[in-house]
């Protein structure tokens, strides 16, 4: 199969900053191009705004991004939805997550350490009934992540 989903950002002006932040924790190539790029005029506010912005990794981790037009003063925050833990479930308004997944716990760690730079802690990263390592936090770009160390489950 040659299909592939790919998680698509859709920032408040945000976009460029998001990509880099994101290559500085995962590491990975940015490929970028503007809506100027794409024949917007050079002068037409948002014209250097992101249209197609992608993060790659060597391993096939991806994730793509885009500025929204007309939302550069948009709060993260309130796009962000509500996340919280209690009583060891979730609960949220959110209609998604971003995971990241490892194998080892020194893995996802590295990850977590570097999301967590001017994020919102939901979920300390921690041992758990099912992984030896999951946490859950909202980024500073207003993106929710699931970090755990991958286990197999039994079914």
């Amino acid at each position: 199969m040659t299909i592939k989903a790919t998680t698509h950002l859709n920032l408040p002006g945000t976009a460029r900053d998001a990509l880099a932040f994101y290559q500085r924790v995962f590491g990975g190539h940015v490929v970028a191009a503007t809506y100027g790029d794409l024949g917007m005029p050079a002068a037409a506010p948002g014209a250097d705004k992101i249209v197609f912005g992608q993060l790659e990794t060597e391993d096939g981790f991806r994730l793509m991004a885009y500025d929204v037009p007309g939302q550069d003063d948009a709060d993260p925050a309130a796009i962000a939805g509500t996340t919280t833990r209690e009583n060891g479930t979730t609960v949220t308004d959110r209609t998604f997550f971003q995971s990241a997944r490892g194998d080892s716990l020194a893995e996802v760690t590295q990850l977590w350490n570097g999301l967590a730079d001017g994020a919102t802690v939901i979920e300390p990263l921690a041992a758990s009934p099912w992984s030896p390592g999951f946490g859950m936090l909202t980024d500073r770009f207003g993106v929710t992540w699931v970090v755990d160390v991958q286990v197999a489950f039994r079914g």
